[in-house]
């Protein structure tokens, strides 16, 4: 009998204490009401809804849907929101509940990243696992301020003689490739990107509205290249919902400025913003927003320079790292002169320009020289390239514009056979196959060999064999000074000639029939055969 009434009083003080606690806990804390503003859908469209209700929202804020379905605030009219829907509509219908997030919309960032592939919201595509990441980053972000920029002085080697040589490209530099369908626009971004593997640059390749199998296709290939260890891949194939294709460049951008702002060199690749622009006009348009020119709404010059600038080369003490952005954008019937090309065009640091005529001659990359710039220039190329590829750009236009000329007339004199069998040669020597990105110093001996007239004796069908076994030899016989140039080191009478002598050493064998025999004849027949190659 004691031993019960023992254990009552134990519980019976275990109790009080226990209350007296929860009591002091609660005198501690006021009660607060929290007002949750609740919206109702009244129209869903494709990739669209509108809403009624939510007096306080802002504009970009982050509003949920059932079933965990997220839209972005595109129009605040003073009867109704037009929200951009983040996700599919299936399940979504007049009458559901919409509620504030209170937050504008963000994105995953950080290391986990790397080598994933992620859609627009940063959730995984590639079956490998969930991305755990510590920080996020809002989609829509400032641009640096200029005062926080450094020039743009270091180049980004695309591996890649024609863009080397003739439009280098600086880490930090926004340069534009623009041309038709099929004249290999993302060749020239993936085998840019492959070319990082040893450069301690991140990549960051972002498919816009593409086909599911071009963007497979491209993904496929960074594997077997082992590129993906060092790229991120944001994906928004033309299936996705258009808000998901809107929103993922700006995503992509996010991702890459995390990686800017401690220090890091990263290249973005936006594949591309002409599909880009047209899910921004379908969300306008479903929006009710008035169409202007091409029905294209009036700010559509402001979304892409808002994403642009945001590339940049930050200074120390913001950070050092640097942004470099290879947008894509697509041509029709060659009209360059477009409303979205020239946006774009005056938006960024130059532009490469692909021709469906050089395309079609088997000249690739089909890069139009005369239609291509870089307005950073020598100032992004290592001094040994600008010492070698300096006079290059002028003379080869020269050269397009004569043998255009020469095409009429039946008699050439003997200055004009000269520079025409050069330009041959050069045009042969910038001919590139695709995936083969080319390390510097070998560019340097290739262009070096052929301008300093070493190549001109040997047959134009034997160019691409002589360089290569030039490229060999260099790299095995003069390691040293190849890797001095990578370095960034300038190129001295003596290394020149070193190189100037190799390139003859290696041409001797290749050399055949003369040149004129073989590039000429009769009324400049077989001239124009080696000029459409």
């Amino acid at each position: 009998m004691n031993s019960v009434s023992t254990e009552q009083e134990n519980l019976k003080t275990f109790l009080e204490d226990t209350f007296r606690t929860m009591d002091a806990v609660l005198d501690g804390q006021e009660a607060e009401l929290r007002d949750r503003e609740v919206g109702v859908v009244t129209y869903v469209g494709y990739g669209i809804v509108r809403v009624a209700g939510l007096p306080n929202i802002r504009a970009d804020e982050l509003v949920l849907f059932p079933h965990n379905l997220q839209g972005l605030v595109f129009n605040i009219d003073p009867e109704e929101l037009g929200v951009i829907l983040l996700g599919p509509s299936e399940d979504l219908s007049a009458g559901a509940e919409v509620r504030r997030t209170g937050r504008v919309l963000d994105t995953p960032v950080g290391e986990s990243l790397i080598g994933r592939v992620v859609d627009a919201l940063g959730r995984p595509l590639d079956n490998l696992g969930e991305i755990r990441t510590v920080k996020r980053l809002p989609v829509e972000r400032e641009a640096p301020p200029v005062m926080a920029r450094d020039p743009v002085t270091v180049p980004l080697q695309t591996g890649i003689k024609v863009v080397d040589a003739l439009f280098p490209i600086g880490r930090g530099q926004r340069e534009l490739i623009v041309g038709d369908r099929q004249t290999g626009k993302t060749a020239i971004t993936i085998d840019t990107v492959i070319n990082q593997h040893d450069k301690d640059v991140l990549c960051i390749y972002c498919s816009i509205g593409k086909k599911a199998s071009d963007t497979a296709k491209v993904i496929a290939d960074l594997k077997q290249y082992n590129a993906m260890s060092y790229t991120i891949t944001v994906i928004a194939t033309g299936d996705d919902p258009p808000g998901l294709q809107f929103i993922a460049p700006y995503a992509a951008t996010s991702m890459g400025e995390y990686f800017m702002s401690q220090g890091r060199d990263v290249l973005i690749i936006y594949d591309d913003l002409t599909y880009h622009a047209r899910a921004y006009r379908e969300l306008s348009l479903l929006l009710r927003r008035p169409p202007g020119r091409e029905a294209f709404p009036g700010d559509i010059f402001y979304i892409h320079s808002r994403l642009l600038e945001r590339s940049t080369h930050l200074r120390k003490e913001h950070g050092g790292g640097s942004l470099t952005s290879l947008p894509i954008v697509e041509t029709e019937a060659q009209d360059i002169s477009g409303y979205i090309p020239t946006n774009l065009i005056s938006i960024t640091d130059g532009q490469l320009y692909l021709s469906p005529r050089l395309y079609q001659k088997g000249i690739l990359p089909a890069i139009d020289v005369g239609k291509s710039v870089s307005r950073v220039g020598g100032k992004a190329q290592l001094p040994a390239y600008r010492a070698v590829a300096s006079d290059v750009r002028i003379s080869y236009s020269q050269f397009e514009e004569l043998e255009t000329f020469s095409r009429f007339g039946t008699r050439l004199d003997e200055a004009t056979r000269k520079v025409l069998e050069r330009g041959w040669r050069v045009r042969e020597i910038l001919k590139q196959p695709q995936y083969k990105p080319i390390p510097v110093a070998e560019q340097v001996a290739a262009i070096l060999g052929v301008t300093s007239g070493m190549f001109d004796s040997v047959a134009i069908g034997e160019i691409r064999a002589a360089e290569e076994t030039l490229r060999r030899n260099v790299m095995e016989t003069h390691g040293g000074l190849c890797g001095r140039i990578a370095s960034g080191e300038k190129l001295g009478d003596t290394e020149r000639e070193l190189l100037i002598h190799a390139a003859g050493e290696t041409a001797r064998p290749y050399v055949g029939k003369e040149a004129g025999e073989e590039t000429i004849g009769g009324a400049f027949g077989k001239g124009a055969d080696h000029a459409d190659r």
